[in-house]
């Protein structure tokens, strides 16, 4: 236990200062190959950083004990268990194995119908916002990450986790991308690392949101917020607030919905704050 509190204090630190047990420490926290996770995948040894690519997308690639480099791979909810590659710059492929994972479901009832089954013209508005939101989750920034063991953005109960199936009144939409915090309305909201805000707005679905770009694809959307205090192009130091805990867009009540996304794949927001269960 001493071990790895002192392990956890190390990630305050850039990833380059960490000591070489607590980055093999980190490696190994954030390697879960499943649909929805992350795999950790070893580039080897150089002195420049390899470039390398999933599924067509750039990965966060960092440096884990002074010499040798990781891939840290986001994996959407939709690959299938089996053998995957990485594509590296100098044209080699390196393989790893992605494991199953069962996800729960979850029944939700709705009073607003419109939320389940939009009229055409918010049908339009949503196609809008879909279409920026997606851009943002594409964006792949040279920064390096501050750390990739993050802060929850809150403290308080879990209420939703990651990927559940969900259906709202009788019908399935798509998996719950993000995890829930259950906490009452006006809880500031912190960003769980440091990074740049991208995007601001107020949609349809998440109500008020923020996205955070921490480094090299890693980004957090944080929604349902009841106030905003930043603007796109702010820099956040880990812990900075950025809003407040609401329940605007579809929410049945006040809570904090946290998207990670990494290469464009949300992931399981669980593993980067040492909360993953199989």
């Amino acid at each position: 236990m001493r071990l790895l509190s002192a392990l956890l204090l190390c990630f305050a630190l850039p990833l380059g200062a960490l000591p070489a047990q607590a980055q093999d420490f980190l490696a190994r926290l954030l390697d879960k190959p499943v649909p929805g996770g992350v795999a950790v995948v070893d580039l080897g040894t150089g002195a420049q950083r390899p470039a390398a690519r999933y599924q067509g997308r750039p990965v966060l690639v960092a440096k884990t004990d002074g010499r040798r480099w990781i891939a840290v791979v986001g994996l959407p909810l939709t690959v299938k268990p089996g053998r995957e590659q990485l594509e590296l710059a100098d044209g080699r492929t390196l393989a790893f194995q992605v494991d199953g994972r069962d996800y729960q479901e979850q029944h939700i009832t709705l009073k607003n119908t419109e939320q389940v089954n939009p009229n055409p013209a918010n049908l339009k508005r949503i196609e809008r916002e879909l279409a920026v939101q997606t851009t943002a989750y594409q964006q792949f920034s040279p920064r390096q990450p501050s750390n990739l063991l993050f802060d929850k953005p809150v403290s308080g109960p879990l209420s939703s986790p990651f990927g559940l199936r969900r259906f709202f009144n009788g019908e399935e939409r798509n998996p719950h991308s993000g995890l829930d915090f259950a906490v009452p309305a006006g809880t500031p909201v912190k960003a769980p690392a440091a990074g740049r805000v991208i995007l601001v707005g107020d949609y349809f679905f998440n109500g008020r949101t923020v996205f955070v770009d921490h480094g090299q694809g890693l980004i957090s959307m944080f929604c349902h917020l009841s106030q905003i205090g930043v603007k796109v192009g702010d820099e956040l130091a880990r812990g900075a607030v950025l809003g407040k805990v609401g329940a605007t867009g579809r929410a049945t009540g006040p809570h904090l919905h946290w998207n990670v996304s990494l290469n464009d794949a949300r992931v399981d927001p669980s593993i980067f704050i040492g909360a993953f269960k199989p």
